[in-house]
């Protein structure tokens, strides 16, 4: 139970870090967690296409988050989200 509460800091801190790059903040701590495992998904396959290992790896319990490719995936994420939908009216910033 506690490994699987890691994975979802990792992955909230992780899909933060991406949204902040591709220009989206304000998001909810879901949607963070979401686009953190959605981040290392596209991020195991950008560095499976381009056969690059990532250099910074973090094994909770039986997952192993790559940081690297989980970060520019989750930002190459967003970035298309956005871009989908730029027509649309961002929500107003909480705060």
């Amino acid at each position: 139970m506690l490994s699987f509460l890691l994975l979802l800091l990792v992955a909230a801190i992780l899909g933060s870090i991406g949204a902040a790059i591709a220009g989206r903040r304000g998001n909810g701590c879901l949607i963070n967690i979401a686009t953190g495992f959605i981040g290392a998904l596209l991020g195991r396959g950008l560095s499976n296409v381009f056969e690059v290992s990532d250099p910074l790896n973090i094994t909770i319990g039986d997952t192993t988050f790559p940081l690297m490719w989980t970060v520019a995936g989750s930002a190459l994420f967003v970035a298309v989200i956005t871009f989908l939908t730029r027509g649309r009216t961002p929500p107003p910033p909480r705060g």
